[in-house]
């Protein structure tokens, strides 16, 4: 490694349900990366919680196939020192230093990364952390504070009722008369689709919820929007900007974990959207409006339908969204004149920008 460039942790991996996503993801990730200015330290996390070092290349098996890649098995233990301003990697084993990070780039979609946890370790450790920071990362994982915060200032989500803990809290009659038979299911902390359900009658959203409930024990649910599904990705911290806008259209029922990552011809991914100038602007406005409500940092990607009478219904956010050959977040920058290396410089400038702002506050 050379100790004039900046080294960067790419994390990835972890115990979400998202795992191989990450993996996905981080090839990407580590392949965009400026390896004349940045030093790669990849950090595998197993699904059992294991950190391993990597070094500067990913150990994986079967890289190339979405349906079976997994962590390759390696044997290198470590833990990253949660002492503020050490920023250093021991050997788990012998508490051995094995090096300093800079710069954590979480690529940890879903729970025990995207959710705060890595943003909240280093912050405790004082790393800059790539993204949002933990209560934007927090809100924006669950769906259902997302949406009362949305709600409160004024943003349009759609109708929704929460049920916690068992199928047994859930009155079928009253959901239905209140968000129509029409529902979508949805574990409340979770991304990339998993656990997601679409169901028409009570038979079917009872065993969705069932479902739902094995990945969390708050799941939402939704009224079904008739509308063109619209993303638009945001980066910046204090003056964010929005790309242009882009559009998602599946071949056949919802957006679902195997349109997006599976199946090439599941869903027809426009970029730049057919939007008229003022649509591409509202949009672009509700996405920064929607990233500041919610105090994200760094990148979001922000979903919204458009309906029918042109009006945008936010659906949800991503702060760790998708980084792989196919996800929209880089491609809507490609769209907008920034490539993926400029981009995952730039969120590594942000995380070290936001860091040092950090540590101007007052402490005592």
């Amino acid at each position: 490694m050379d100790k004039h460039k900046i080294k960067v942790a790419i994390i990835f991996g972890g115990r979400s349900p998202e795992h191989q996503i990450s993996l996905l993801s981080a090839q990407n990730v580590l392949a965009s990366l400026d390896k004349d200015i940045y030093d790669p330290l990849l950090i595998s996390i197993d699904k059992n919680g294991t950190w391993q070092l990597n070094g500067d290349s990913m150990i994986l098996d079967h890289a190339e196939d979405p349906n079976k890649i997994a962590l390759g098995k390696i044997d290198r233990p470590i833990l990253l020192s949660q002492n503020t301003n050490e920023r250093s990697i021991l050997s788990a084993r012998t508490q051995e230093p094995l090096g300093k990070v800079d710069v954590i780039f979480p690529v940890l979609h879903g729970t025990f990364g995207e959710d705060g946890s890595i943003q909240g370790f280093a912050k405790l450790a004082n790393i800059p952390c790539v993204g949002c920071g933990i209560l934007g990362s927090a809100v924006g994982m669950d769906k259902d504070m997302m949406k009362h915060v949305l709600r409160s200032a004024g943003i349009k989500v759609a109708k929704w009722a929460t049920i916690r803990n068992s199928v047994a809290n859930a009155d079928y009659k009253k959901i239905e008369a209140v968000l129509g038979n029409e529902l979508f299911i949805k574990p409340a902390n979770l991304g990339s689709s998993v656990g997601v359900s679409y169901t028409k009658n009570e038979h079917e959203f009872d065993h969705a919820l069932a479902a739902a409930l094995k990945y969390d024990h708050k799941v939402i649910i939704e009224e079904k929007i008739v509308g063109r599904e619209i993303e638009c990705a945001v980066l910046g911290n204090a003056e964010p900007k929005a790309s242009v806008p882009a559009e998602v259209t599946v071949a056949e029922g919802f957006y679902s974990y195997e349109n997006k990552y599976l199946d090439e011809k599941g869903a027809q991914l426009s970029i730049p959207a057919d939007l008229t100038e003022t649509q591409v602007k509202r949009v672009q406005e509700l996405a920064v409006r929607t990233y500041e409500q919610l105090e994200c940092r760094g990148m979001t990607r922000v979903d919204m339908f458009l309906t029918e009478d042109d009006e945008l219904i936010i659906n949800e956010i991503n702060t760790i969204p998708g980084f792989t050959n196919v996800s929209m977040y880089p491609k809507m920058w490609e769209a907008s004149g920034l490539s993926q290396t400029d981009l995952i410089s730039r969120l590594i400038e942000l995380a070290i920008e936001e860091n040092n702002k950090e540590n101007q506050l007052l402490l005592t």
